[in-house]
This record gives structure tokens, C-alpha cells and sequence, in this order.
């Protein structure tokens, strides 16, 4: 693996070279990407590239969950598309004292469970033993839930007098890459069912059966809607083939701290923020408090999905939390199967203002320096013990805009 920032220019030439560039604007930013190694609208990871470059994003993140195995893949298409790439990772993990008190964080049906990133990771990805045995025993506690799902959906196949069946490998093989979650079983049962009926009629009366004499609710013919539906109905909490998660698979965030720490990542936590009903979650709803919760982890870094937010309720909270100095990336995830583009907007398809175009591009190029100085072997934004160099942050942004630009500029 070959990582094409080991032999960039020193920090000081790219800064000369950067301050004798003018009319610079923001660059376009999607920094939270799902790839088809975790689960993805993106049938391959070349197709995000050449959605990027069509709408002229100049910078990608991938985000998967619990692995890093994308990144080779992810690293090759960024140099051919000319496309700059953020390592990040997410877990699902814990607040022990949120979950005993009924407190939702940002997982607004399960009080205590708390999705949560690492930024720009090392690349060729590199962890000490204890952290890669923790990561390896969270994949492992996730993919048996997977099996007992699997295993389950089959046994209600059989007796609903089915001959579909589904098995892990064959996943693996044709949808998914190592990993698998509930979204590749319910898109592999589709895929399955679509071509054991050929007609929509049948089709409908084979689903009805499976969803227990109920009537679908989506169209036949919406394919994200009815993966959705199959997801929701058979696979979640009071479906046929629902397995119980495991604790073990959500360790407590100071453990997936250490982790990201330990593979030199930055720590930062994804705001749910507002949902369509302008409801938020008990641990979001007063940006102070939560502001001083995030401190008190040692976080310093947040990201959104503007796609699911009210643009004036964004852009409110964003100026908050940057002018408190936060690292703030914006993103799309793209984990379901709905397509959509690669360009951030908020809900309703409102596009963002130049101002937070800016500040999402500022804390991306905080990512883009971090990434630069290790691959230097120097020390980057997040210390040795885990504490942010907070009084530094504006000349990461000067520097990581001048690595990007650098990269961008080169004929690879």
C-alpha cells in the first residue's frame, strides 16, 4: 500500500507554494461516504468518484463501519480521479450513564447507544495489538448477530413453504465485501425474490406472506423503499429473523477513543441534530450543554448529515460549535439503498451558503494536515494522549488547504 503523501513537499514549500495562489474559494466536501465494503448506495467504489468529479467535489471521506478494509481501494481511485481522500471509520459503541438514565444520544430508538467516528485515520492503517484485537472482537460480536438473523430468516422461509434461502457466503460473494449487515440481507432477499417471481402480482403476493399477511407498503418497483421495508419488518426488533444485539459489539466510547486514537484518528462525535418534526434527542437538544459533555470525552471534533437537518437549524448550531473552535465536517453517509448526490445539502435539497461551505472545507483541511504530518511521521492534530492542539487549528486549515490544493494541482 502506498500512501502518495510520504513524498509530498515539506509543510513550508506548500505553504509558499499555496499563499501565491489566488481567487481561492472553497472546495466542494463530502466528508462521511459508506462504501461497499460496510454498506452502500454505491454498487462499487469507483461509482462515488465519478459522481464526485461530475458535481465537482473535490474531496471524499470514506466512513465505514468497523473496518478499514476499503481503504486500498479508496486510496486508488482517489489518485486516478484526482479526488482527495479522508481515512475515517465509525462504530456504533456506549454512555454507560445515558443508557441506565433512558438518555438518547444519537441513535434516536436505543437510550445510551452512541454512533461515533475516527478522522483521518493512518494510511497504510496501523494499531497496536491490544486496539486491533478490541476492533477485531467488535466485527466478530457483529457478524454472529448477522448469522443468527440469517439462520432465523431461512427457518421462517422453510415454513412459509419457501425454497429461497440465503447464506452468508453467497452475500459476501455478490453484495457485500467482508462485512455483512442487516441492509445486504434484506437487498440479497429482494434480489432473491425478484427473480424467483417475475411479475409484480406475484411478487406482491410472495411478500405479503413473508410479512405476515400484510400488504407492502411500499411500491414493488421502489427498491430502496422495499429493502427498507423488508429491513424494518422481518429483521428488527419484533421481525421473524430479529437477533438481539450483543453488548460486547457497542463498547463504551472511551474504549473506541483508544481505538481511533491508537490508529491515528481524531475522536469526533456525529450530531443527529433535528429531526423532520424539529424533535432532537434528549442528549443534543441544548448545543451548551452538549458542547460541555463533548469536552469533558476530550472530543473536538463533530460532524452532520445535513440531508436529514432544517438548513436555519444547521447553520445555527455549526456557527456555535465553530466558533467554540470544533473541527466540523459535513457529509451525506449514502448507507442506504436511496441515491442521491454526492454533494452535501440539507433537507429538502437546500443547498448549502458559502459560510458553511467554508467552515466544512476548514475542518476537512484540519483532517487533510493531520493525515499530511503522520504520513511525515510527525505528530498531527490529536497529541500522543489524546488532547487536541485546539490553539493550532488555523494553521491546520492553512496547511491542509495547501496539501489538497498540491494534490489536486498534480498530474498523477
Amino acid at each position: 500500500m502506498y500512501n502518495f503523501l510520504n513524498n509530498f513537499p515539506p509543510e513550508n514549500d506548500l505553504l509558499r507554494w499555496s499563499e501565491k495562489l489566488t481567487g481561492k474559494q472553497p472546495l466542494k466536501v463530502n466528508g462521511h461516504l459508506h462504501s461497499p465494503y460496510s454498506f452502500s448506495a454505491f454498487t462499487n467504489m469507483e461509482q462515488m468518484f465519478e459522481m464526485a468529479t461530475s458535481e465537482n467535489v473535490n474531496v471524499l471521506g470514506i466512513n465505514d463501519f468497523n473496518t478499514t478494509d476499503g481503504y486500498e481501494e479508496f486510496n486508488k481511485y482517489a489518485v486516478k480521479y484526482k479526488t482527495f481522500p479522508l481515512f475515517n471509520i465509525e462504530f456504533m459503541g456506549m454512555l454507560a450513564d445515558e443508557q441506565v438514565n433512558d438518555i438518547r444520544v444519537n441513535d434516536p430508538n436505543n437510550p445510551g447507544r452512541t454512533y461515533f467516528s475516527g478522522k483521518g485515520l493512518r494510511y497504510p492503517v496501523q494499531m497496536d495489538e491490544k486496539n486491533e484485537k478490541v476492533l477485531n472482537s467488535i466485527v466478530n460480536e457483529s457478524f454472529y448477530q448477522v448469522e443468527e438473523m440469517i439462520n432465523k430468516l431461512n427457518d421462517f422461509l422453510q415454513q412459509i413453504g419457501s425454497d429461497i434461502r440465503i447464506g452468508i457466503d453467497e452475500i459476501r460473494e455478490k453484495w457485500a465485501k467482508e462485512l455483512v449487515r442487516e441492509r445486504h440481507i434484506a437487498k440479497a432477499l429482494r434480489i432473491k425474490i425478484f427473480e424467483e417471481f417475475s411479475t409484480e402480482d406475484k411478487r406482491k403476493i410472495f411478500l405479503e406472506k413473508l410479512f405476515g399477511d400484510k400488504v407492502p407498503m411500499s411500491l414493488i418497483d421502489n427498491v430502496p423503499a422495499l429493502e427498507n421495508e423488508i429491513r424494518a419488518r422481518l429483521l428488527k426488533k419484533g421481525g421473524v429473523a430479529y437477533a438481539k444485539e450483543n453488548e460486547k459489539a457497542f463498547p463504551e466510547i472511551e474504549k473506541v477513543m483508544e481505538i481511533i486514537v491508537n490508529a491515528g484518528g481524531i475522536p469526533c462525535y456525529p450530531v443527529l441534530l433535528d429531526d423532520k418534526k424539529g424533535n432532537y434527542t434528549e442528549y443534543e437538544s441544548d448545543p451548551v450543554k452538549l458542547m460541555k459533555k463533548l469536552k469533558e470525552l476530550n472530543v473536538s471534533s463533530i460532524e452532520l448529515i445535513p440531508g436529514r437537518n432544517d438548513f436555519k437549524k444547521l447553520k445555527e448550531f455549526v456557527l456555535f460549535f465553530d466558533k467554540n473552535g470544533f473541527v466540523i465536517t459535513l457529509g451525506t453517509e449514502h448507507n442506504t439503498p436511496a441515491m442521491q448526490p454526492v454533494i452535501v445539502s440539507c433537507r429538502e435539497g437546500k443547498a448549502l451558503d458559502r459560510e458553511l461551505m467554508s467552515i466544512s472545507y476548514r475542518g476537512t483541511s484540519v483532517i487533510a494536515s493531520h493525515q499530511y504530518l503522520h504520513a511525515q511521521g510527525r505528530e498531527g492534530y490529536i497529541r500522543a494522549d489524546g488532547t487536541a492542539r485546539t490553539d493550532e487549528k488555523e494553521y491546520f486549515e492553512q496547511l491542509g488547504d495547501a496539501v489538497i490544493r498540491k494534490f489536486i494541482s498534480l498530474a498523477v
